[in-house]
């Protein structure tokens, strides 16, 4: 990998962090529409397509966890603990599978959608273990409802802005 491409990684990484750490103060002002809306998952979805795997993986780790210690939301045990597992596998699967498939709209799809999956399913495991931690009951509804029936909202939005962000970006050599 040569110089420019390693800097460009580094800076797009760095400007979607900052992207992840601004976007919940849009939905921030109505907590259970923003929560909806899941706006950190937006830009460490882009990371991890654009940027690579390990560099999606980072951001995801990082921007719950960051946001927490800066403005204190989401609180850090359990909810940006989780959350930044669930981001990290988010980053690290889109770039991956987009790195390994075709690059067409349909293989964006794939991509998009396992890693939606795994993330949620690694969130529900990573979940468990800090609630338990926390001392708060984490069950099979409260899954179910939190990763899928209330991010229904999130999901469709990151199903219509990603692939066309993703490709135009492509288009742009902006990609990694």
């Amino acid at each position: 990998m040569n110089s420019t491409s390693s800097a460009r990684r580094l800076t797009l990484s760095a400007m979607l962090l900052a992207l992840g750490l601004l976007l919940p103060f849009l939905t921030g002002q109505i907590p259970q529409f923003g929560n909806m809306l899941c706006p950190m998952h937006l830009p460490v979805f882009l990371c991890g397509m654009l940027c690579g795997p390990v560099w999606g993986l980072a951001v995801g780790a990082i921007t719950p966890l960051l946001r927490s210690m800066i403005f204190g939301m989401p609180v850090l045990m359990p909810m940006a603990a989780g959350m930044a597992c669930e981001l990290a596998a988010y980053g690290f699967v889109s770039g991956a599978l987009r790195r390994r498939l075709p690059r067409t709209l349909p293989m964006l799809y794939v991509s998009l959608i396992a890693a939606m999956v795994i993330g949620r399913l690694v969130w529900g495991v990573a979940a468990l273990f800090f609630y338990g931690m926390a001392a708060k009951s984490f069950t099979w509804q409260i899954f179910v409802t939190s990763g899928f029936v209330n991010a229904i909202p999130g999901i469709i939005l990151q199903l219509i802005v990603i692939p066309p962000v993703v490709r135009a970006a492509e288009r742009a050599s902006l990609a990694g």
